[in-house]
Protein backbone atom coordinates (compact mmCIF):
# COMPACT_ATOMS: atom_id res chain seq x y z
CA UNK A 1 0.00 0.00 0.00
CA UNK A 2 1.48 3.39 -0.93
CA UNK A 3 2.17 5.92 1.81
CA UNK A 4 -0.23 8.89 2.04
CA UNK A 5 2.52 11.14 0.66
CA UNK A 6 3.52 8.93 -2.23
CA UNK A 7 4.73 11.11 -5.09
CA UNK A 8 4.86 14.27 -2.95
CA UNK A 9 8.06 16.34 -2.92
CA UNK A 10 10.03 15.66 0.26
CA UNK A 11 9.71 19.26 1.50
CA UNK A 12 5.89 18.95 1.39
CA UNK A 13 6.02 15.75 3.45
CA UNK A 14 8.22 17.54 6.01
CA UNK A 15 5.92 20.59 6.01
CA UNK A 16 2.97 18.25 6.68
CA UNK A 17 4.79 16.63 9.63
CA UNK A 18 5.74 20.00 11.14
CA UNK A 19 2.20 21.34 10.60
CA UNK A 20 0.81 18.32 12.49
CA UNK A 21 3.26 18.94 15.35
CA UNK A 22 2.08 22.55 15.59
CA UNK A 23 -1.61 21.58 15.45
CA UNK A 24 -1.16 18.90 18.12
CA UNK A 25 0.76 21.22 20.43
CA UNK A 26 3.93 19.15 20.22
CA UNK A 27 5.46 22.42 18.97
CA UNK A 28 3.40 24.97 20.92
CA UNK A 29 2.35 28.31 19.43
CA UNK A 30 5.02 30.93 20.00
CA UNK A 31 7.78 28.32 20.37
CA UNK A 32 10.85 28.34 18.18
CA UNK A 33 10.97 25.60 15.58
CA UNK A 34 14.12 23.48 15.82
CA UNK A 35 17.10 24.85 13.89
CA UNK A 36 17.40 23.97 10.19
CA UNK A 37 20.44 21.80 10.91
CA UNK A 38 18.54 19.79 13.54
CA UNK A 39 15.53 19.31 11.24
CA UNK A 40 17.83 18.36 8.35
CA UNK A 41 19.45 15.68 10.52
CA UNK A 42 16.08 14.43 11.80
CA UNK A 43 14.55 14.11 8.32
CA UNK A 44 17.86 13.20 6.63
CA UNK A 45 17.61 15.90 3.98
CA UNK A 46 19.55 18.98 2.90
CA UNK A 47 18.95 22.30 4.66
CA UNK A 48 17.48 23.68 1.42
CA UNK A 49 14.70 21.09 1.66
CA UNK A 50 13.99 22.24 5.23
CA UNK A 51 13.92 25.88 4.06
CA UNK A 52 11.32 24.96 1.43
CA UNK A 53 9.20 23.15 4.05
CA UNK A 54 9.35 26.18 6.36
CA UNK A 55 8.41 28.46 3.45
CA UNK A 56 5.26 26.36 2.97
CA UNK A 57 4.41 26.73 6.68
CA UNK A 58 4.91 30.51 6.46
CA UNK A 59 2.63 30.73 3.41
CA UNK A 60 -0.06 28.75 5.26
CA UNK A 61 0.27 30.87 8.41
CA UNK A 62 1.70 28.13 10.62
CA UNK A 63 5.11 29.79 11.06
CA UNK A 64 6.66 33.24 11.28
CA UNK A 65 10.34 33.92 10.72
CA UNK A 66 12.13 36.83 12.37
CA UNK A 67 15.52 37.77 10.96
CA UNK A 68 18.25 36.83 13.41
CA UNK A 69 15.81 35.26 15.88
CA UNK A 70 14.45 32.15 14.19
CA UNK A 71 11.15 30.68 13.09
CA UNK A 72 8.23 30.59 15.51
CA UNK A 73 5.20 28.31 15.40
CA UNK A 74 1.76 29.88 14.89
CA UNK A 75 -1.54 28.18 15.57
CA UNK A 76 -3.82 28.78 12.62
CA UNK A 77 -7.47 28.98 13.62
CA UNK A 78 -9.77 28.20 10.73
CA UNK A 79 -13.42 28.78 9.81
CA UNK A 80 -13.65 32.40 10.97
CA UNK A 81 -11.69 35.58 10.36
CA UNK A 82 -9.01 36.05 12.99
CA UNK A 83 -6.99 39.00 14.11
CA UNK A 84 -3.80 38.87 16.14
CA UNK A 85 -2.04 41.59 18.03
CA UNK A 86 1.47 41.13 19.36
CA UNK A 87 3.32 43.17 21.93
CA UNK A 88 6.85 42.71 23.13
CA UNK A 89 8.74 44.01 26.16
CA UNK A 90 11.98 43.53 28.03
CA UNK A 91 11.67 42.18 31.55
CA UNK A 92 13.91 40.77 34.29
CA UNK A 93 13.77 37.01 34.79
CA UNK A 94 12.01 35.97 37.98
CA UNK A 95 13.17 32.86 39.89
CA UNK A 96 11.05 30.46 37.81
CA UNK A 97 12.13 31.83 34.42
CA UNK A 98 15.76 32.12 35.54
CA UNK A 99 15.73 28.44 36.48
CA UNK A 100 14.14 27.45 33.14
CA UNK A 101 16.63 29.48 31.09
CA UNK A 102 19.51 28.57 33.41
CA UNK A 103 20.44 32.21 33.96
CA UNK A 104 20.65 34.48 37.01
CA UNK A 105 17.53 36.11 38.45
CA UNK A 106 17.20 39.56 36.89
CA UNK A 107 18.70 38.58 33.52
CA UNK A 108 16.92 40.47 30.75
CA UNK A 109 14.33 38.43 28.84
CA UNK A 110 12.01 39.39 26.03
CA UNK A 111 8.35 38.66 26.71
CA UNK A 112 6.16 38.39 23.61
CA UNK A 113 2.39 38.37 24.10
CA UNK A 114 0.10 37.52 21.21
CA UNK A 115 -3.66 37.98 21.58
CA UNK A 116 -5.71 36.14 18.98
CA UNK A 117 -9.25 37.36 18.46
CA UNK A 118 -11.95 35.61 16.51
CA UNK A 119 -14.99 37.71 15.67
CA UNK A 120 -14.06 40.36 18.30
CA UNK A 121 -13.75 37.72 21.04
CA UNK A 122 -10.41 36.78 22.57
CA UNK A 123 -9.75 33.21 21.49
CA UNK A 124 -6.24 32.74 22.85
CA UNK A 125 -3.41 34.58 24.60
CA UNK A 126 0.09 33.26 23.95
CA UNK A 127 2.99 34.44 26.09
CA UNK A 128 6.49 33.41 25.02
CA UNK A 129 9.86 34.32 26.49
CA UNK A 130 13.33 34.30 24.99
CA UNK A 131 16.74 35.54 26.07
CA UNK A 132 17.61 39.11 25.21
CA UNK A 133 20.76 39.00 23.11
CA UNK A 134 22.76 42.18 22.77
CA UNK A 135 25.03 42.80 19.79
CA UNK A 136 28.77 42.92 20.61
Amino acid sequence: MPTPHYGQPRYRVIAHELRERIKSGSIPPGALLPAESILAAEFRVARGTIRNAIAVLREEGFATTEQGRGTYANLKIQDAPTEAGTSQREMPADARLAKLFQVEVGTTLIERETVIRQEDQVEMVIVAYHLHRTSP
